[in-house]
């Protein structure tokens, strides 16, 4: 996978999200404290879904392999990112900048996935409530996830090989606080329309595909709800979703802006700021999003709580 003698370059520079030593002295408190909290946060989410039987359901299934992913997609970037703050020393090597773009690629198409799989879920629990049971049994939910680990990392295998393809004869340095497809593309000196159009391709099915049956979820959802008689009960079947479409408003309304754009519109500085917020805020807020309105989470987390106490 990785290249031959195409290029000259063995290593590139990661610049990160600034340069000036002073603004790193109190951005890397803050980015390690959103770092722990993220784990912290969905490993308790985590435990407390595998520790109560009363969440051994679908909808908990999935926000526990979406809270998994959050771990691994945070991980992917933050700790060479403080690592590099703290060294000073900025410098990757091609081989680790083609794997952490491969693992970065491929955690954010699965979170995609999974939140898709969720929307399914909450349509077949409001819209289809007779048929739940045999409809989201563990045998398809299972295979739900499966698809969404296997899909993604095809698609990242695919963007890593032909990124690994291209020369890399010039400048080094990378705008970014990781290896991101975009960055890499502008600084090659081959020819990168085949990357650009697979990509242009490849993301807006990987990230379009699953937003647009989201949004066709909740259509239906919303119109199910709206036949429901009384406020009240309206409010309450609406509850089990909002959680979701916060995390799902967050997470593509970010994405969006940063991939499902022509290249020309590539902007360094807005870039790394809408990157921070999908790749270390969100995260860091999932679990209190998840959490804080829902009492059967609630629950199990006083259990957790006094379980470990």
């Amino acid at each position: 996978m990785l290249r031959g003698n195409q290029s000259h370059i063995t290593e590139f520079v990661l610049l990160g999200l600034t340069s000036d030593p002073q603004q790193q002295v109190w951005l890397f408190p803050i980015f390690l404290t959103m770092y722990l909290i993220n784990v912290a946060g969905n490993s308790v989410i985590i435990a407390a879904i595998r520790g109560d039987v009363r969440l051994h359901t679908p909808m908990y299934f999935f926000l526990s392999n979406l809270s998994l992913v959050d771990i691994c997609f945070t991980t992917v970037i933050v700790p060479r990112m403080l690592a590099n703050m703290v060294t000073q020393r900025k410098t990757i090597l091609f081989a680790h900048c083609l794997t952490q773009m491969y693992f970065f690629v491929a955690f954010g198409i699965t979170d995609s996935f999974l939140l898709a799989a969720m929307a399914i879920d909450r349509y077949v629990a409001i819209c289809k409530p007779l048929h739940y049971t045999t409809t989201m049994n563990p045998w398809r939910c299972l295979l739900l996830v499966i698809a969404s680990w296997v899909v993604s990392h095809l698609h990242s295998i695919m963007h890593t090989i032909l990124m690994a393809r291209l020369s890399f004869c010039g400048p080094n340095v990378i705008h970014h606080f990781f290896c991101d497809v975009q960055p890499l593309l502008t600084l090659s000196c081959s020819d990168t329309s085949v990357n650009e159009l697979l990509g242009f391709t490849e993301v807006s099915f990987v990230i379009m595909s699953p937003f647009i049956f989201i949004i066709v979820s909740y259509v239906y959802i919303a119109r199910a709800i709206l036949r429901v008689p009384s406020g009240k009960g309206r409010y309450k079947v609406f509850s089990t979703c909002g959680s979701h479409l916060t995390v799902v408003t967050l997470f593509y309304g970010t994405i969006i802006s940063v991939y499902i754009r022509p290249s020309s519109t590539y902007s360094v500085t807005k870039d790394r700021v809408v990157t921070v917020i999908y790749t270390v805020v969100t995260p860091m807020l999932n679990p209190f999003i998840y959490s804080l309105r829902n009492n059967n989470m609630k629950q199990a987390l006083r259990n957790l709580i006094r379980r470990a106490g």
